[in-house]
């Protein structure tokens, strides 16, 4: 996950100095007053997310298994835990008949 995270900033870093070098250029137009930043950023971030969603597609699916897999084994441990507190309760009631 966090080398999905790194490479997802990587692309946006890249898209913001191509970006804030064409809007210091002229070839793209500047933001209003003193908001050339806060434009620069909003432009990189319109232009990296969709570079994102394609280049980085198989490094989020691994990122995403990984993630199912946890919550799995998160799952199965509650069963497990559950089932075992079941078990305990029942042979108490038994117990206590």
């Amino acid at each position: 996950m966090l080398r999905y995270t790194l490479m997802r900033l990587g692309i946006f870093a890249g898209c913001f100095v191509v970006v804030w070098g064409l809007v210091y250029s002229g070839v793209v137009p500047r933001g209003l007053g003193g908001s050339n930043l806060l434009w620069v950023a909003l432009l990189a971030l319109v232009v990296s997310a969709p570079i994102s969603f394609v280049v980085l597609r198989k490094e989020r699916d691994r990122a995403s298994a990984k993630v199912v897999a946890k919550v799995d084994d998160v799952k199965a441990s509650l069963e497990r835990n559950r089932a075992q507190e079941d078990a305990v309760d029942d042979a108490a009631r038994t117990a206590k008949s």
